[in-house]
C-alpha cells in the first residue's frame, strides 16, 4: 500500500498540482500587496480619498461609522457584528486581477504550445485519393 501511494505521488500530475498550488498561493500574496498598495491608493484617489479597508457596517450600531482601524479590529475582537464591505471590496479587486492574469498565462501557454505542436503529415491514403482527385479534375477540365 505504501509503494501505491509512493508511485501515486510521483506522477507527474500530481507533482505539477502541488506545484501549481503552491506558485498560485506564493502568486496571491504578490497579487494582494500589488492591489493593496499599488491599486487601491489610486482608486481611493479616484473616489476622493476613499480608504475601503475602513469601509463597514456595524449591525449593533456600538461602532462609529468614521472608526480608526484599532476601533475597527477592537469591534471585530470584541464580537461586533461587522459587514466589511470594504474588505470585499478589496478582495474582488484582487480577485479580478488574478483571474486576469490567469487568463493571459493561459493564451500565452496555449499559444507556445501551438507552435510547438509539428503538423502531422497527412495519411498516405489521403495524399494518393488527393491525387486522383487532382488527375480527375485535370482531365475533366482538358476535355
Amino acid at each position: 500500500m505504501l509503494n501505491d501511494f509512493k508511485r501515486f505521488i510521483a506522477r507527474g500530475n500530481v507533482l505539477d498540482l502541488a506545484i501549481g498550488f503552491i506558485m498560485g498561493a506564493a502568486f496571491t500574496t504578490v497579487v494582494r500587496t500589488f492591489t493593496d498598495g499599488i491599486i487601491m491608493p489610486f482608486v481611493g484617489l479616484l473616489t476622493g480619498g476613499v480608504d475601503f479597508k475602513s469601509k463597514f457596517w456595524d449591525l449593533s450600531g456600538s461602532t462609529p461609522a468614521n472608526a480608526t482601524p484599532e476601533q475597527i479590529q477592537a469591534a471585530v475582537e470584541s464580537g461586533a457584528p461587522l459587514v466589511m464591505y470594504g474588505q470585499f471590496i478589496n478582495d474582488i479587486i484582487t480577485f479580478l486581477i488574478v483571474a486576469l492574469a490567469m487568463f493571459f498565462l493561459a493564451r500565452y501557454a496555449v499559444s507556445i504550445f501551438r507552435g510547438l505542436e509539428a503538423e502531422t503529415p497527412p495519411p498516405a491514403e489521403e495524399v494518393l485519393l488527393t491525387e486522383i482527385r487532382d488527375l480527375l479534375k485535370a482531365k475533366q477540365v482538358s476535355s
